[in-house]
C-alpha cells in the first residue's frame, strides 16, 4: 500500500511517542551527545509494514518528515536544540541490499544497503543542510534547504509571500553534519544509503553525463570477521567431520595450489603456508598491550620458482586476503598515506593501502623488494604492532592493519649467489633482496627456494605441468560458453582430485573452514605444550652458546671476542614465533586446548627452516657473519635436497638408494648418513624399519 506523503508525518509522530519516550527524553534533558535517533528497520516494520515498505521506497521526504515529527514533540515539550535533530534507520532487510557493482537506475532515490570497504576518507569539510540567507534590501530573512551537495542553492530573490520586499539578496550560513570521523580506512561496514545523481562538472560546467552520489543514511559497522562467508549447518557437521582425520594437516597442505607440484622443499613450505591461514591466537594483556596471532612469512628465492603462483592462490583462498606487487601499488603503498584528492579540490585525505585493506585476512605481497623507502621505514611497526599510525597534512589518525603478511622477494641480481663467501647464513640471502636486515626478524618464517638443477625432480614438474597444461580448459571456449568453467564445477564439492592423484579441499570449502574456525576457535596452550616450547628455547640457547665458544676459539685462538659479536640462536621474538605456530596448528584439527601434539609439530617446522639455512637471530639483527659456507655445509644441502626429492617421489627410500644418488655427486656415504641422522634427530624423518626413512606426518 502507498502512503500519501501527507501522512508521513503523522505516522512519525505515532510512531516516536509510542516507542521512543526514552530517546526523546534523553534529548530533553540534554543528555544525547547528538539529537539523533537510530533505528532499527524491523521496529518500524513491526509498527506498521506498509510504512516501512515505503520508508525503502521514498527515504528522502519520509526521514525529513520523521526528523520534522521528532522536532515538534521537542518543541510541544518546551525543548530547544542547538543541532540539527536527526533519524536514522539500519539493520535494512536482506532484499535491499545491492552490490556496488549492480547499481542502477532503478535503485536511485531508494533506501538500499551494499558491504563496503573504506579505502579513503577526506579532511573534515562543512556541509551546509540549511541556509538563511538576508535581505540586502529590507533584512528579511529567508531559510532555503540545500539538497544538493555539489552546489549552494540561493533564492533568486527576496519573496514578498514570505513577508520579503522582493529584492534580490545574499548571504550564507553553513552547518556542520554529525556523520564525520565515524569510520576509519580499512574498516568494513554496512553502508545504508540512498542513491542520487548529479551532473558531472567539468572545467566548472555541467556536462550530459551523471555521477552516482550517495547519501549516507546509516551504517554499521562489521565486528564479526569473515561474515560474508555463509556457513550453513550441514557444512558445520562435514568440517567437524573433516578435522577428525588423521591426515588432515597433509590434506591441508595437498590444498595449498595443488596446481604447483610438491617436491623438494615445497611441501614443508605449503604446510607453513597451511598454518598462516589459520593463524594463532591475538590477545590483548591486562595492561593494554597486544599480542599478534597473525604469522607472517616470506619466500625469497630465484624467479621461476612459483612464488607468485603461490601468493596469488593464498590471496584467494584465504578470507579477506588480497595480492599486491611491492613494485605497482597505489600511492598509499602497503600500510597508509595522507594523499591530495583530485576529486577533492586538491585537499588531503586518508587513503589505506594493502594492509588495512586486508584487515583479518592476509596481505600477499609479491616482489616485496620493490617496496618504496616510506614503506620499507613504516613496515617494522605495522607487522609487529598491527597498527598504522598517521599524522600529515592536518589529519591524524590510527588504522588497523591486523592481517597476515604473504611476502616474496627477489634477489637485486636476478638470481641469488649461492657461492657468496657468507652463504652460510640466510642473511647473507636476505641482504641480496636489498631489504633493510631489521625487516627480516618481523618475519615468522623465511623460506629460501632454489632453482637447482636435479633431474629427478626436474622430470617430475615437466610431468606435471604437462598434465596440468593438457587437462585444463581453453578459456575462449568458456567465454563463448561452449564448456563449462572447471573452477565452477566445485563450487558444490567438498574434495577433489589433483592430476598426481593427490585429495583436496576445493576452494569453496576450504574457505568455509578458514572462516569457521578462525572464528571459533581459540586454542589455549595447555602445560605439557608450554613446558616444551620451555625446553626447546633454553635448550636451543644452551647449545649455541656451546657452538659459539667452539667457533672464537677456532677464528681468535684466544676464548676473547667482541661483545657486539655475541649472539643468541632463539630470542623471545621467536619463541612468540612457535607459540603462534602452536596455536595454528591447534585452531586447524578444531582444538580448543594446543597440547605437546601440536608443540612438537610448530618446534619442527621452526627447527626446520632455522636449520635448513643455518640462520642464527644475530643475523637477523645485526647482520654479523661468524663463519664462512664450508664445502662441507654445502655438501650437507644437497644431501637434504636428494633425501628431499626422493621421498617426495616414493613417500619411502632405502638409504642405500640415497647413497646410491649421492655417491656419483662426489658426496661421501658418512656424510650422507650424518645428514640423514641430523633429519631424523630434529623430527623431519623418522625410520619405519630397517634400512629405510620417510617423511613425518
Amino acid at each position: 500500500m502507498t502512503i500519501s506523503s501527507l501522512d508521513f508525518k503523522a505516522r512519525w509522530l505515532t510512531f516516536l511517542e509510542e516507542n521512543l519516550e526514552y530517546d526523546i527524553t534523553m534529548i530533553l534533558s540534554g543528555q544525547r551527545r547528538n539529537n539523533v535517533i537510530d533505528l532499527n528497520f524491523l521496529d518500524l516494520d513491526i509498527f506498521d509494514s506498509s510504512f516501512a515498505e515505503n520508508l525503502l521506497h521514498s527515504p528522502i521526504e519520509h526521514l525529513e518528515a520523521g526528523s520534522e515529527a521528532l522536532g515538534e514533540i521537542i518543541r510541544e515539550r518546551g525543548g530547544e536544540t542547538n543541532s540539527p535533530l536527526k533519524i536514522r534507520v539500519g539493520e535494512l532487510p536482506k532484499d535491499s541490499r545491492v552490490a556496488l557493482r549492480e547499481m542502477g537506475h532503478i535503485q536511485i532515490n531508494k533506501l538500499i544497503s551494499t558491504d563496503v570497504v573504506i579505502t579513503k576518507v577526506s579532511e573534515i569539510k562543512p556541509r551546509v543542510i540549511e541556509a538563511w540567507f538576508s535581505c540586502e534590501a529590507c533584512n528579511n530573512p529567508i531559510l532555503m534547504k540545500q539538497d544538493n551537495e555539489t552546489e549552494l542553492v540561493e533564492p533568486l530573490s527576496c519573496s514578498q509571500s514570505q513577508g520579503g520586499c522582493g529584492a534580490p539578496g545574499r548571504g550564507r550560513v553553513l552547518v556542520e553534519g554529525d556523520l564525520v570521523n565515524k569510520h576509519t580506512p580499512g574498516e568494513r561496514v554496512t553502508a545504508n544509503m540512498i542513491p542520487i545523481i548529479r551532473s558531472e562538472y567539468k572545467r566548472s560546467k555541467k556536462t550530459p553525463m551523471f555521477d552516482f552520489v550517495f547519501q549516507l543514511v546509516s551504517s554499521e559497522y562489521d565486528s564479526i570477521p569473515f561474515n560474508e562467508i555463509e556457513i550453513s549447518e550441514e557444512d558445520k557437521d562435514r568440517i567437524f567431520e573433516l578435522s577428525k582425520r588423521e591426515d588432515i594437516f597433509d590434506l591441508m597442505m595437498n590444498s595449498i595450489a595443488p596446481s604447483i607440484i610438491s617436491t623438494g622443499k615445497m611441501p614443508f613450505v605449503k604446510r607453513s603456508l597451511a598454518l598462516q591461514l589459520f593463524g594463532g591466537v591475538s590477545r590483548i594483556n591486562s595492561d593494554k598491550t597486544r599480542m599478534r596471532g597473525d604469522i607472517h612469512i616470506l619466500l625469497m628465492g630465484d624467479p621461476g620458482v612459483a612464488k607468485s603462483q603461490l601468493l596469488e592462490y593464498m590471496s584467494k583462498i584465504s578470507p579477506r586476503g588480497r595480492f599486491t606487487s611491492g613494485g605497482g601499488v597505489s600511492k598509499a603503498g602497503l600500510t597508509a598515506a595522507v594523499v591530495r584528492d583530485a576529486f577533492n579540490e586538491g585537499r588531503f585525505s586518508l587513503e589505506a593501502g594493502i594492509m588495512p585493506l586486508s584487515d583479518r585476512g592476509l596481505a600477499s605481497i609479491d616482489e616485496f623488494d620493490k617496496i618504496s623507502t616510506e614503506d620499507k621505514n613504516v613496515m617494522h611497526p605495522a607487522m609487529e604492532q598491527q597498527k598504522i599510525h598517521i599524522s600529515k597534512g592536518g589529519l591524524t589518525a590510527t588504522v588497523p592493519a591486523r592481517c597476515a603478511v604473504l611476502a616474496a622477494a627477489n634477489p637485486e641480481s636476478g638470481k641469488f649467489d649461492f657461492m657468496h663467501e657468507n652463504a652460510m647464513s640466510s642473511m647473507a640471502y636476505f641482504k641480496q633482496t636489498g631489504l633493510p636486515a631489521p625487516l627480516a626478524s618481523r618475519f615468522d618464517i623465511i623460506w629460501l627456494l632454489r632453482d637447482e638443477v636435479h633431474s629427478q625432480a626436474d622430470e617430475s614438474i615437466a610431468l606435471h605441468i604437462l598434465k596440468n597444461r593438457t587437462q585444463a580448459i581453453s578459456e575462449h571456449m568458456i567465454e563463448d560458453g561452449l564448456v563449462l568453467d572447471p573452477s565452477d564445477e566445485e563450487d558444490n564439492l567438498i574434495l577433489a582430485t589433483s592430476t598426481d592423484n593427490k585429495e583436496y579441499l576445493t576452494h569453496s570449502f576450504l574457505r568455509k573452514y578458514i572462516a569457521f574456525a578462525k572464528n571459533n576457535i581459540f586454542p589455549e596452550l595447555d602445560k605439557s605444550a608450554m613446558e616444551l616450547i620451555k625446553n626447546y628455547y633454553t635448550d636451543t640457547r644452551k647449545k649455541f652458546k656451546e657452538f659459539e665458544k667452539m667457533i672464537v676459539s677456532t677464528e681468535y685462538g684466544t676464548g676473547r671476542k667482541n661483545k657486539d659479536e655475541e649472539a643468541v640462536p632463539v630470542t623471545p621474538r621467536a619463541i612468540e614465533s612457535v607459540i603462534r605456530l602452536t596455536e595454528a596448528h591447534a585452531r586447524l584439527h578444531l582444538r580448543t586446548i594446543a597440547t605437546q601434539i601440536d608443540a612438537k609439530t610448530a618446534i619442527a617446522i621452526h627447527k626446520h627452516w632455522m636449520a635448513e639455512e643455518d640462520i642464527n637471530e644475530r643475523d637477523l639483527h645485526n647482520q654479523v657473519m661468524l663463519t664462512s659456507k664450508s664445502p662441507s655445509n654445502r655438501t650437507r644441502a644437497m644431501v637434504r635436497e636428494i633425501v628431499r626429492n626422493l621421498l617426495s617421489e616414493t613417500g619411502e627410500a632405502e638409504m642405500s638408494k640415497i647413497f646410491e644418488i649421492c655417491e656419483p655427486k662426489g658426496v661421501p656415504i658418512d656424510v650422507a648418513r650424518e645428514v640423514i641422522s641430523r633429519m631424523q634427530t630434529s623430527g623431519e624423518l623418522f625410520s619405519p624399519k630397517p634400512g629405510f626413512v620417510q617423511f613425518v606426518r
